[in-house]
């Protein structure tokens, strides 16, 4: 049987405390459960878990941005620019800084890094032209917003 979805995403972070802010209070995402005795909080975005956070100690190195490892994970945030533009209202207003927008002809996307620096895309889709041209995804243009 090939894999037929992704199923969840578990990011390494230095401060349950402070990435479940940013990923609960800035982002929305819901939380689903919390263990303390595996020192994880899950989120949901509609199955039982979509991303989860794993505190590994203030004192954990940080990844190196060009080693191997994981780049950034994706949230879509609606459906229109302006759901993009309400998102960038929403991190503006919690001080957090976005590294870089772009245009990428089949969505429109701002990308920020949560608190232990692992780059979050937050996306909206804009064309199913993909469909028919998957060269298209990965286009990158400037995104004024």
């Amino acid at each position: 049987m090939p894999v037929r979805f992704l199923g969840h995403a578990v990011l390494k972070v230095r401060n349950r405390g402070r990435a479940e802010a940013f990923y609960h209070d800035v982002l929305g995402l819901p939380v689903a459960a919390r263990s303390d005795e595996l020192r994880m909080t899950f989120f949901t975005l509609g199955r039982h878990h979509d991303l989860a956070i794993l505190e590994v100690g203030e004192d954990a190195p940080g990844a190196d941005p060009r080693g191997v490892g994981l780049f950034h994970v994706a949230f879509n945030v609606g459906e229109t620019l302006d759901d993009l533009r309400a998102m960038k209202a929403r991190l503006d207003a919690h001080g957090i800084t976005i590294q870089r927008t772009a245009d990428h002809k089949v969505s429109c996307s701002l990308y920020v890094n949560d608190p232990d620096g692992n780059g979050i895309e937050l996306y909206v889709d804009t064309s199913e032209a993909w469909r028919q041209d998957p060269s298209l995804v990965a286009s990158r243009l400037p995104l004024a917003l």
